[in-house]
């Protein structure tokens, strides 16, 4: 009885201490926690080389490379050929060689609300306001049967990522997203965790993401090697042109 009192107790104790606190609140120790603002937006680009683990021995090498503001690049590669997905900051591509398109091409809106948020250097609580997000905290709530606080971010174009944070390091562990297209909701959910520093800054090295309601199809990434500020060119996120049709007439010079 005497147990119970207690952890009846220090459950209404964490409630009532995850009440107190406010959205702006928690994102700015969110954002302590990563390293501070000053180290956060010291680091310009990032590289991240990856293994990709789709289950049943299945697995591939990715890439990943950031540059601010909002520029992103991912390849995926298996059995000899890369697939890329890109954002310049005005326009999404890809070249999909596993599906018979080896030629760029402009991206659907499905892919391209995905690489969006990829492309957000910071990820969307650094300077929300300015984004023209919103952040709203709900309170208390459970992850894989852990303690976690909840916060909901609406995005400026109308989708929702769901942020769940740690209440002891206030970095995420996981979050949930809505996003709106054509009516339909398309929902996911990204697991975080094996935390390290990279130029001060804290960035998980595991990642887990997929469909919300369907485990089994979710892939696990990790990060085998993680470089800040190394030397990009702009021209890596621009989508490149097609190469011309056999027999196709070429320009008269000028």
């Amino acid at each position: 009885m005497r147990h119970a009192v207690i952890v009846l107790l220090a459950v209404s104790c964490f409630s009532v201490i995850a009440r107190t606190q406010t959205a702006d609140e928690l994102v700015s120790k969110n954002i302590q926690a990563k390293g501070g603002i000053d180290k956060i937006k010291a680091v310009k680009t990032v590289r991240m080389n990856e293994k990709f683990d789709g289950g049943g021995g299945f697995t591939a090498r990715a890439l990943q490379e950031n540059m601010r503001p909002n520029l992103v690049r991912e390849t995926f590669s298996l059995q000899g050929m890369t697939a890329v997905q890109a954002y310049d900051g005005t326009t999404g591509w890809q070249i999909q060689p596993f599906g018979g398109h080896k030629d760029p091409e402009l991206m659907g809106e499905n892919d391209l609300r995905d690489i969006q948020l990829d492309a957000d250097f910071d990820a969307p609580l650094v300077d929300y306001k300015e984004k023209g997000n919103t952040v709203e905290y709900l309170g208390h709530d459970i992850v894989d049967g852990d303690d976690a606080l909840r916060l909901k971010v609406t995005l400026k174009n109308g989708d929702i990522v769901y942020y769940y944070l740690d209440p002891d390091t206030f970095l995420e562990i996981r979050k949930e997203g809505q996003l709106f297209l054509r009516g339909a909701v398309q929902e996911f959910v990204v697991n975080l965790g094996s935390y390290k520093p990279v130029n001060g800054v804290m960035y998980p090295f595991f990642i887990e993401s997929g469909p919300k309601n369907n485990p089994d199809q979710r892939g696990k990434v990790t990060v085998t090697k993680m470089e800040a500020n190394v030397p990009i060119e702009d021209s890596e996120f621009k989508m490149p042109a097609a190469p011309a049709a056999p027999g196709a007439a070429k320009p008269t010079p000028k």
